[in-house]
């Protein structure tokens, strides 16, 4: 398990006139945002109070603390909140949090050493787990994150086990050359 902080969401834009602001919220259920008490930046020097009001073109929106206009929203788009690692939940069998794997090494089935994972991203096709290239590839390679592609997390033991579809080694080897 990872100490530190967690990114819970990013300020996305304001909304209206009276300092409320749409948030991209990456908590399972987007409305909890506002259920951890008050999140810091990035620094971690400056912290906020978020009141999720509704839902509304897939972010949360939201009034916080001390934002009253549209041009004290704006000042804080792109702001990353963030929370304390210790107040999220405790995640339970085949779970985990993504801050937890980002850094852990990235081992194929086969042995072969992929790097680490160092990223997540989602472009709409659904998860994919971003992994820096190791021996198995230079380059860093996206692989679908799902039960096929990494069939074993083990946070306790360190490691990511990965099983790349076809192709990618010979796309990231084409791409080398």
């Amino acid at each position: 398990m990872s100490k530190g902080r967690v990114l819970l969401g990013i300020v996305a834009a304001p909304h209206g006139v009276r300092g409320l602001v749409r948030i991209r919220s990456f908590t399972e259920d987007p409305m909890a945002i506002a259920s951890y008490g008050a999140l810091s930046d990035e620094a971690g020097k400056t912290r906020y109070r978020v009141e999720a009001l509704s839902t509304a073109k897939g972010a949360v929106l939201a009034r916080i603390e001390g934002v009253a206009d549209r041009t004290a929203a704006e000042a804080i788009r792109g702001l990353r909140l963030y929370v304390e690692r210790g107040l999220l939940p405790a995640t339970g069998e085949r779970e985990w949090y993504e801050a937890d794997l980002v850094g852990l090494p990235a081992v194929g089935s086969d042995g072969r050493d992929w790097g680490k994972v160092i990223a997540f991203h989602d472009f709409g096709g659904g998860r994919t787990m971003e992994v820096s290239g190791g021996t198995a590839s230079r380059q860093s390679v996206m692989l679908p994150f799902n039960d096929e592609a990494v069939p074993e997390v083990d946070v306790e033991g360190g490691k990511v086990v990965v099983d790349p579809p076809a192709g990618v080694l010979a796309v990231a080897s084409e791409k080398e050359a």
